[in-house]
């Protein structure tokens, strides 16, 4: 029996392995990066081992120092997690040659499977050559050999956009998976994507447990998922299952694993197999009652499955919760997560807690919240309700965008695709924000700040308060009066620092609010508020490039220096930041006066990292 199991990974990932080791008994060990000391993963585990190196990204790929790791705190077997090192086959073997248990399949199948060139050759497939790829190819899709959630992928739908394409993909998928290899595919436009869950034994035994749907995708990352896959004939669900089954068998396979499909006019086309769990595998355990990391220990363990998997009861969706900010093109965002709470009857899997920071060299998933129910109607409003009220305070999140995905007639109607955020994205983001969440905001304040009162025996000028939203100032006009605060146009029932009570056209209206320095959270609104008397912005020239959020300048355009003419849309700085990589190009056309920035660097939010000055002739105004 497994007696204290280190987990080769971080963050929600490894903070719910932990909680399953924990409910079985298991100690737990985990490790953790320099910048992870006091991650959440590295406080919940027994005992805790740091991974020396000046990259914090890249410790976690070190297998050398992680067996060592595991040896060193007494663990007797390692689960991989599902990402990082969790399909690297020298890293299972490295694992077991130490004399530990590997939890996870064997290392030959994770070594006919990760590479994803590799597994379409084993399902009788074969990927376009790159040199190969011809103008009735089009579109394609580039593609990392190794890894996952969007890094390394590109659409390429025109011919001359292929040699960028492949090498950004290479650039990216070396810095997030230590594999430059990429492959190009067929693009199918605006598929489902499907994908099985498969558990295996070591006695011969495979389980495909149902389907889940991962239609709903930014970025080629998923975004909300579901269990079971809704609307697919049975015959195609038969199908789905025996691939699913017949890849496993194929390589031999024991533990847990995805198969991924594209589905579209009624066919199934292979993707991948993934040898490790997938992030969205919490709709598949609600539907089916299982524990598939329990699951995976006990066939570690060498526990035969039952001959058949358990029946599915109800639907499952899970939604994915991001730090980025809409307002700025969906950037990812840092800071503190200074609170998040969900509704007592959902799941959350996460791997902060209040007051933990989030930091720059991981991608920006705050969390997983998942909702389970009889029917997928039920499932869906009840996550999206989940959402709504969930209580989240810190940097920009696509918290609303889940929320209006979820209740849109296209997904709830279960007629949603992988292009779903193509053209749906704009209508999504642009919804009215809350117009009298300044108004609680000031009258919160004002509240913090008064006394005695603030009321004056003559009438006088409205105390004002400004606040930004988005990019958009605001400025909030009230009175203090003998009977308290008053504000045009409504009537003020309550007021103090945490709660404004306000009746609106007869309906009473509650406002919770919190501040954390000038940052304002208004129920679901974030403002941030604006002194009296603002201090002189600093000045950059125009076509100043500043970078959108921290990070680490990877790559500057091969030539260009000081004096050198571009064109608009030309790149010229590549800036990596939560494991994904963004091209700063140029605005206009014209020429590069600064370029003040080298390979290497680590800026900070809203440094400067280019000039271009417009030298475009532009027509005169008519006289």
């Amino acid at each position: 029996m497994i007696g204290t199991v280190l987990v080769a990974n971080r963050g929600e990932i490894a903070c719910r392995i932990v909680r399953t080791c924990g409910e079985l008994g298991i100690r737990t060990v985990a490790v953790h990066s320099d910048a992870d000391e006091r991650a959440l993963h590295a406080r919940v585990a027994d005992t805790a081992v740091r991974l020396p190196g000046a990259a914090p990204a890249e410790t976690y790929l070190r297998a050398d120092l992680i067996v060592k790791a595991a040896v060193a705190a007494g663990a007797d077997a390692v689960h991989p997690g599902y990402g990082f090192l969790s399909e690297n086959a020298d890293f299972a073997r490295a694992v077991l040659d130490a004399g530990l248990v590997w939890i996870g399949p064997p290392p030959q199948a994770i070594e006919a499977m990760a590479s994803k060139t590799r597994a379409k050759q084993l399902m009788g497939l074969a990927p376009l050559a790159p040199d190969e790829v011809t103008d009735a190819d089009l579109p394609v899709l580039v593609k990392a050999a190794a890894g996952g959630g969007g890094r390394g992928m590109r659409v390429v739908r025109r011919l001359e956009e292929l040699g960028a394409a492949l090498e950004g993909a290479r650039a990216e998928a070396a810095s997030a998976f230590g594999d430059g290899e990429v492959f190009v595919e067929p693009y199918i436009e605006d598929g489902r994507h499907v994908e099985v869950q498969i558990l295996a034994d070591a006695h011969g035994t495979v389980w495909a447990l149902g389907t889940r749907d991962c239609s709903l995708q930014r970025r080629h990352q998923k975004v909300v998922e579901e269990a079971p896959a809704p609307g697919l004939p049975q015959d195609l669900t038969e199908e789905l299952h025996a691939l699913a089954v017949r890849a496993a068998r194929a390589v031999d396979y024991a533990g847990a694993g995805t198969v991924e499909f594209l589905v579209a006019d009624g066919r199934a086309h292979f993707l991948e197999m993934n040898t490790r769990l997938q992030v969205e595998h919490p709709v598949t355990e609600a539907v089916f009652g299982l524990d598939l990391v329990a699951e995976q220990i006990r066939v570690a363990e060498g526990a035969a499955l039952a001959p058949e998997p358990p029946r599915a009861r109800g639907h499952a969706v899970e939604a994915r919760l991001y730090a980025e900010d809409p307002a700025h093109h969906w950037t990812p965002q840092t800071g503190a997560l200074h609170r998040l709470a969900v509704p007592v009857g959902v799941r959350l899997d996460t791997g902060f807690e209040d007051g933990d920071p989030i930091g720059v060299h991981y991608d920006a998933m705050l969390a997983k919240i998942v909702a389970h129910a009889p029917t997928r109607a039920e499932a869906v409003r009840k996550l999206a309700g989940a959402l709504e009220r969930t209580v989240l305070h810190g940097p920009a999140t696509n918290r609303d965008l889940l929320v209006r995905s979820l209740r849109h007639e296209e997904f709830t109607s279960a007629r949603m695709n992988t292009g779903f955020y193509d053209r749906h994205l704009p209508e999504l983001t642009a919804v009215p924000a809350d117009p009298h969440a300044p108004l609680a905001a000031a009258l919160a304040e004002a509240h913090t700040g008064s006394r005695f009162g603030g009321w004056r025996n003559l009438p006088s000028q409205p105390q004002t308060k400004r606040y930004a939203r988005g990019g958009e100032e605001i400025e909030i006009a009230y009175r203090h009066g003998r009977r308290g605060l008053t504000a045009e146009g409504v009537n003020v029932v309550h007021a103090d620092p945490t709660l404004v009570v306000l009746e609106i056209d007869g309906v009473r209206r509650r406002f919770e609010i919190a501040r954390y320095g000038e940052q304002v959270h208004v129920n679901a609104t974030a403002l941030t508020a604006l002194p009296r008397f603002p201090a002189p912005a600093i000045q950059h020239a125009p076509g100043s490039l500043l970078a959108p959020m921290p990070g680490t300048i990877v790559k500057l355009a091969e030539g260009l220096i000081t004096g050198s003419s571009v064109q608009a849309g030309e790149p010229i700085v590549w800036l990596e930041a939560m494991k994904m990589q963004h091209v700063i190009s140029a605005p206009v056309t014209g020429t590069l006066t600064a370029l003040p920035v080298t390979a290497g660097q680590q800026v900070e939010l809203g440094t400067l990292l280019a000039v271009v000055q417009d030298t475009h002739p532009h027509p005169k105004e008519p006289q």
